[in-house]
């Protein structure tokens, strides 16, 4: 496949910007190769740069939830737009879109919006010390809450053992006060609970980890982190970045019948436009400024632009009584057809899938953490993703992300897209024979 425009516009792209890519995952590290620039995207289709098409599973990492160039979001956009894009006043759109996400999510008792998930997830976290007067928090391996700090931390020896710094530049202060174990593993946050009586302010999770490929919670799992954060008087937070509007109108707590103190958002409740979103508890929620001593506060917070698209999206989720059951059909009409195209050709895997969220691991055994989900077949995800880009399909360019369904999919795509994975595969088990 040609690429030569996207290959001249990364090397130019490396002249001024660092590494190339303003996202590192961008990069094709992973996978190998120059990265694709895209050009355009209608519906479920993106276009490169050097014209070529792909049936599209990244969709700017979830939150296309209706396609790429939604006419309604468009409209919304152009209409904010044509007011003014930034006021540094509050305006009526931030009330539309917080009644919006209250609705939906019962939890959300009082809602605050940032420009990014991770600046929401920072926020929630400060907010849940602030409340708790507590400093440490616990955090699963293999889930990513943003690029914040304190969510850089990788696991240490031992389950209980502190988290020390994932990336140069995190002070080890910081990691100090982050208590990393293995996600699904309840048992050990109640170790973690018992070994730091009294220290410990918040329990932050993914309800679904997407960040480490799909990977789904055992039966009892978030339960059992709530009952834990309520004996303790922790706080619970859910990021629900990705899953929030994606598996479900309430998200995954929405399916999984808990509720947490906090819940993360961002990616669909702002259309494809940079957002994020704290909100939970009105107890917990007044102990920000203006109204208590937690400081939070940002110059493109509940941005007009934002606001419009993400209304727009969120009205299309609440009115759309079937919208849903159509996403599950189409994501297991894919992962079914999938499985059954890797089995024929002896490829050891397991499929997940949540509403219109999906993941596929080139590994034989259960998938139900970090350390499992590490023993996949790298080298063969890279094969496989290639394979599939020369065929005009869109996948994560890493075995450890998960892969997204809009509402502009249909039936057709999902066709193509077994096709195209039926000859890739063929290809490539031929090629090592």
């Amino acid at each position: 496949m040609n690429i030569e425009r996207s290959i001249s516009d990364f090397g130019r792209a490396r002249n001024v910007i660092a590494g190339g890519v303003n996202s590192s995952v961008r990069a094709f590290t992973a996978v190998g190769g120059s990265p694709i620039f895209m050009k355009s995207g209608s519906g479920a289709i993106v276009r490169d740069v050097d014209g070529h098409e792909y049936v599209d599973y990244v969709l700017s990492w979830g939150p296309l939830l209706l396609g790429h160039a939604h006419p309604a979001v468009v409209k919304a956009i152009a209409t904010a737009a044509a007011r003014g894009s930034s006021f540094g006043a509050p305006t009526e759109a931030e009330t539309d879109l917080a009644e919006l996400i209250c609705a939906m999510v019962p939890s959300m008792e009082r809602v605050r919006f940032t420009s990014s998930g991770t600046e929401a997830a920072m926020n929630a976290v400060r907010l849940a010390r602030g409340y708790t007067r507590r400093e440490k928090i616990v955090k699963f391996a293999g889930c990513y809450h943003g690029a914040a700090d304190a969510f850089l931390i990788a696991a240490g020896s031992s389950a209980l053992t502190l988290g020390v710094p994932s990336s140069p530049g995190v002070p080890r202060g910081t990691a100090a006060d982050t208590i990393v174990v293995d996600y699904n593993d309840a048992a050990a946050v109640d170790a973690a609970f018992s070994a730091n009586a009294g220290e410990i302010a918040a329990v932050i999770v993914e309800p679904y980890a997407g960040n480490m490929g799909l990977v789904l919670p055992k039966v009892g799992f978030l339960r059992r982190l709530r009952e834990a954060c309520t004996r303790e008087r922790a706080v619970l937070i859910f990021d629900e970045v990705m899953t929030g509007f994606r598996v479900a109108r309430g998200g995954a707590q929405e399916i999984q019948g808990v509720r947490p103190d906090l819940t993360v958002l961002g990616k669909v409740i702002g259309g494809g436009l940079p957002v994020g979103a704290f909100g939970g508890r009105e107890e917990i929620m007044a102990y920000l400024s203006p109204d208590g001593p937690v400081f939070h506060a940002g110059t493109l917070s509940g941005n007009p632009l934002a606001m419009a698209a993400g209304i727009a999206t969120l009205k299309v989720v609440r009115d759309d009584s079937t919208l849903f059951e159509r996403l599950e059909v189409l994501t297991g009409l894919l992962t079914s057809g999938l499985g059954e195209i890797l089995t024929k050709y002896g490829v050891p895997h397991r499929t997940a899938r949540a509403g219109s969220m999906f993941g596929l691991f080139f590994t034989g055994e259960p998938v139900v953490d970090l350390a499992s989900a590490m023993r996949s077949d790298t080298t063969l995800y890279a094969k496989y993703f290639h394979a599939m880009l020369d065929r005009g399909i869109s996948l994560a360019p890493s075995q450890f992300e998960a892969a997204f369904i809009s509402t502009a999919h249909t039936t057709r795509e999902i066709e193509r897209t077994l096709a195209a994975a039926d000859a890739a595969l063929a290809e490539i088990v031929t090629t090592a024979r």
